[in-house]
């Protein structure tokens, strides 16, 4: 995503899509309804760019903003296009950081991912594009393929030389002027992307998610490749293999950030959720009256740990949709601020928790703030005991593939723990800081089989410190210098 100079805010995750229709039908409205799709993935702003047209971008959620920007979606008559959703992981929100970016007129560019080595980018480029905006990791990227594609005059070998540069995660989708879509997820397959072809339409698609191709009517054909470049173009598809690395897919997809109706290595999401509760009630089996999950992302794993335990599961937490933040999801909010104000719309179901003893499901706990705020709602709601249990094992380090908890500072299990602390210790600590009568976190192993990935398949930096799918060690930076 985007950044600000020398460091400056990462949060993340977005959507990215791309799209050619064999039959020359215009593609701007399906992008739209695809992004919409993908809307999970990022709020804060949107874009898409068809070849040799204005690119069309908006702050905000993309169905209000295509509303807004109709009579120009409309106009687009380009049979092949892309589109993006995002959510920061570096930089402002704003119009200028908003993907797709122009690079050079000579092709757009949308990312999922970060470049964490931006400072090694940055010389090679300046050296021919002196005056271009270095604030972002994906136009420098998009610059320095440019330059390897000048000069190779063939995406696969540009794509090639780029990979040996840059260290991090990405999948990217490109529309070229001369028409054709690419798209390229980097050799470790850090973030998701996948292919779609519709039939009745004669359409390739590619998107971050499953669940975009399904909202277009389209076929999931398979994911893309860690390490491959597709092209679409008037003969149909074309796959190449640019770089070749062991797999370190993100596991942190799978608990909060994918929709749970996609598909992602050949594994449902909503099974692997509801699978991670089954886990966790065997692993934790605390004596309660009711499960509830912390909505939405949890709701299959609440699902398998009231399965599992045969203690009832009920929706004692709700989010008021009727309120402007009620309906977004707080991590992926770009400030502590907005992230707090969705919390607060999170209503406590009153019957279904007064004097009882309550087990609370989450997918993560990364800075405490909306598991303390939960809590104290569900007290004052009436609950006599609150256990709470996650999906996901203790985030420990900042995250440098594409996720928002950049800064060791902001990280609850490191301000209770440090490296030192087993599980089972880490446990009552955050316990006692937030406020529950018992706490249960998820380990590598516990998440490995309820996922059903090889652990030696997965990213698990944000928990063990080890980068493994970094070509080089990450730069640490503080959570102000991110974000000036």
């Amino acid at each position: 995503m985007d950044l600000e100079g020398e460091g400056h805010t990462v949060k993340e995750q977005c959507g990215v899509i791309g799209i050619y229709s064999l039959k020359n039908e215009p593609v701007a409205e399906r992008i739209v309804k695809g992004l919409s799709a993908l809307q999970h993935r990022g709020q804060e702003s949107w874009g898409l760019a068809t070849p040799n047209e204005p690119i069309i971008k908006g702050l905000g959620l993309i169905g209000i903003g295509a509303a807004s920007n109709a009579r120009k979606i409309l106009r687009l008559e380009s049979n092949r296009g892309i589109g993006h959703t995002r959510y920061s992981t570096r930089g402002r929100t704003n119009l200028e950081n908003a993907h797709p970016l122009d690079i050079h007129g000579e092709f757009a560019i949308a990312q999922n991912g970060t470049i964490a080595n931006t400072e090694d980018l940055e010389p090679l480029v300046k050296s021919e594009f002196p005056i271009i905006d270095s604030n972002s990791d994906t136009k420098l990227a998009g610059y320095r393929l440019l330059q390897h594609y000048r000069r190779e005059h063939d995406w696969t070998r540009a794509f090639t030389r780029l990979a040996k540069e840059i260290s991090g995660s990405y999948s990217f989708v490109i529309v070229t002027q001369e028409g054709e879509v690419l798209a390229a997820r980097d050799e470790s397959g850090f973030r998701p992307l996948c292919l779609g072809w519709d039939e009745e339409t004669r359409t390739n698609l590619v998107a971050s998610e499953s669940c975009a191709l399904t909202a277009l009517h389209a076929e999931l054909v398979r994911d893309v490749q860690p390490g491959e470049l597709v092209r679409f173009n008037q003969d149909g598809v074309t796959v190449t293999e640019f770089a070749e690395s062991p797999h370190h897919h993100c596991a942190f997809e799978y608990t909060y950030f994918a929709h749970p109706s996609s598909k992602i290595e050949d594994h449902y999401v909503y099974e692997a959720r509801r699978q991670l509760g089954r886990v966790l009630a065997r692993k934790y089996p605390f004596k309660a009256d009711v499960v509830i999950p912390v909505p939405d992302s949890a709701r299959p794993a609440a699902l398998g740990y009231s399965e599992e335990s045969g203690i009832p599961l009920e929706e004692g937490l709700m989010k008021d949709r009727y309120r402007r933040k009620g309906s977004l999801r707080s991590f992926i909010e770009p400030t502590d601020e907005s992230r707090e104000e969705i919390v607060r719309e999170i209503i406590t179901i009153r019957p279904v928790v007064d004097g009882k003893n309550v087990i609370v499901v989450d997918d993560s706990i990364v800075r405490g703030t909306s598991s303390k705020n939960i809590v104290r709602a569900l007290r004052d709601a009436g609950a006599k005991k609150v256990y709470m249990v996650v999906t996901f094992p203790p985030i420990r380090h900042p995250c440098y593939m594409g996720i928002d908890f950049p800064t060791r500072g902001e990280l609850l299990a490191t301000k209770v723990d440090g490296d030192t602390m087993s599980i089972p210790e880490l446990n009552r600590m955050v316990a006692n800081e937030i406020g529950v009568d018992g706490l249960g976190y998820n380990d590598i192993e516990g998440l490995s089989k309820g996922i059903g990935l090889n652990q030696n398949e997965m990213c698990f930096a944000c928990v063990t410190g080890e980068y493994l799918g970094l070509k080089k060690n990450p730069v640490l930076r503080t959570r102000e210098e991110m974000k000036a």
